[in-house]
């Protein structure tokens, strides 16, 4: 089985990247072949600043191996050392519907949040479906609210193998499937949305301690006094702190909750201690890998040739089927 995913270097790694995509990501590579890029080229869309996007790149790499990815395991790459990909996304962009593109909710929620209407932001599920399909991937773990790419990934290639005649027994593309983690489906920020550096509400994995102390403490809650009990299944603090707490201690807090009693500074106080500690592991690890600036250099350009080396043989397939070369 082959697993593919990826994460856009758009800014420093919060929380909602960690258990939305990083963590489910590091326990699937135990269970088959895996392949994770960074999506430069998806950037982009967003992204003006071409040394931001080459710092931004290496951090998600420093940031991914700090937090348990085995190199040895999963290939892990820049999209962009991979150009087949914009090759296939130009063959799938032939038989892709224009309605269905402007079914896509991403490019009308990223046009509510101020971005310009362009037509890489338009094209951008191309892209994701060229991301996947070229990797012949299997399994796609995604966020809720990519759920519809893979279904439009599935649309063109199912567009793709049936304008090009391919055997039911032999088709041009396999179908991929997602993988979504209900329990973690969306991480919420300190706002109570879902946590994204571009709504401002995220409480980053590599902080300083004064920094992600300072953003605990600034989640938003009601005006429920402290002796009055609080529901816990409305709390942005209980959703937080079950992210990293075993059952026992959720159950205790969420008690504690509905009987009153307990402000939530105290409440925000122990999410914090968990958190910190949570992590404490991956900020050594860290430290570690900032001392050899070669090993990340050396394990994108190991990732990239794996990659590459499945990417020209998808590629292979389709030109010849198309009627290219």
């Amino acid at each position: 089985m082959r697993i593919l995913s990826g994460i856009q270097p758009s800014g420093i790694l919060h929380i909602g990247n960690y258990f939305g995509m990083m963590r489910p990501a590091i326990e699937l590579q135990k269970h088959g072949e895996t392949f994770y890029f960074i999506a430069d080229y998806h950037a982009l869309t967003s992204l003006r600043d071409p040394k931001a996007l080459r710092e931004n790149s290496r951090q998600v790499a420093l940031d991914f191996l700090a937090c348990g990815l085995d190199p040895e395991k999963a290939a892990l790459f820049r999209q962009s050392d991979v150009p087949q990909t914009t090759e296939l996304a130009w063959i799938l962009s032939t038989v892709a519907p224009m309605g269905l593109l402007e079914r896509a909710h991403s490019y009308k929620d990223k046009l509510a949040r101020g971005l310009p209407a362009t037509v890489g932001l338009f094209s951008y599920p191309i892209l994701m479906a060229a991301d996947i399909l070229i990797y012949d991937s299997d399994l796609v773990p995604v966020g809720k609210d990519q759920k519809q790419h893979i279904e439009i990934t599935r649309d063109l290639a199912v567009k793709i193998n049936e304008t090009y005649g391919s055997e039911p027994d032999r088709p041009i593309f396999k179908l991929p499937q997602p993988r979504i983690q209900a329990a973690t489906e969306v991480v919420p920020g300190i706002d109570g949305q879902k946590m994204s550096k571009s709504y401002g509400n995220n409480i980053d994995i590599f902080a300083d301690e004064k920094e992600t102390r300072k953003r605990v403490m600034s989640i938003v809650t009601d005006s429920t006094p402290v002796d009055a009990p609080k529901d816990p299944d409305k709390s942005t603090v209980v959703q937080l702190y079950s992210l990293f707490a075993s059952k026992d201690e959720i159950e205790n807090m969420r008690e504690r909750f509905k009987k009153g009693g307990t402000g939530y500074g105290d409440f925000k106080k122990e999410l914090f201690e968990k958190l910190w500690t949570y992590f404490a592991p991956m900020r050594k690890r860290r430290e570690e890998l900032q001392r050899d600036q070669s090993y990340i250099d050396n394990v994108l350009a190991k990732g990239a040739r794996q990659a590459n080396q499945v990417a020209d043989q998808v590629m292979t397939r389709v030109r010849k089927a198309v009627g290219l070369g």
